[in-house]
């Protein structure tokens, strides 16, 4: 039942969003149009929940203790991601957000910064220079 429910959740999320991305506006060019990418979100995610309702899993386990906390700790380190993007920048919180992900997966320190730097720098570049979408590059009180 729990799948079901979660299934519908979801469908209504992806429907949502891609009604709201119908009406999105860029101050960029784009042959396709701004609405593009979300609606190639919006569409699959649509598709994968209607599947949930549809045919869901006859014995479903729900993770208890460790594994819900992390989970828990991964979507609080996306939402702090989101509310962090503009004030701190594209770079330097897609930095911290790959970063502490990597370590909540048991990378080290080390590995987990070069990992947050390296990520953030290469999609900085990619978006911002290749494909001509803006960014925030540098935290609020710096521009």
């Amino acid at each position: 039942m729990m799948n079901r429910l979660l299934g519908m959740a979801f469908l209504a999320m992806s429907i949502l969003y891609g009604l709201a991305a119908r009406d999105y506006k860029a101050s960029f060019g784009d042959p396709l149009g701004p609405a593009a990418f979300p609606m190639i979100i919006a569409i699959p995610a649509a598709l994968l929940s209607l599947a949930m309702v549809l045919r869901p899993d006859p014995d479903p386990q729900w993770e208890r203790g460790a594994p819900m906390l992390k989970q828990g700790a991964a979507l609080a380190i996306l939402l702090g991601y989101v509310a962090l993007l503009e004030p701190l920048g594209f770079p330097l919180s897609t930095m911290l957000g790959t970063a502490l992900l990597a370590r909540l997966v048991g990378t080290r320190w080390s590995y987990a910064a070069i990992a947050g730097i390296s990520i953030s720098l290469l999609l900085f570049f990619l978006f911002d220079r290749v494909l001509g979408l803006p960014l925030p590059a540098f935290p609020d009180f710096m521009s």
